[in-house]
């Protein structure tokens, strides 16, 4: 048996995000993000400067470069 950490039918994305550099930084990115019609959960690592959001369909990545551009911070793309 194996543990789903996600819940069936949702679509886990990893993006990697520029200019995060503390906890405010991972707040500001996954408050915006998770405005996004559809997502479930975002965590934020500034460390890594990556993004991991769970939503019930695929996002589109302009919507995400978007509310990341809302944040503050730069959306290089998908990991």
């Amino acid at each position: 048996m194996s543990a789903q950490t996600d819940t069936p039918g949702s679509v886990t994305a990893v993006y990697k995000v520029s200019g995060m550099s503390c906890g405010h930084c991972e707040g500001s990115v996954s408050g915006e993000i998770s405005e996004i019609p559809g997502v479930s959960s975002v965590k934020a690592v500034a460390s890594t400067g990556e993004v991991t959001v769970v939503s019930a369909a695929p996002l589109d990545e302009e919507a995400v470069r978007a509310a990341v551009d809302e944040a503050g911070f730069e959306l290089a793309g998908r990991v």
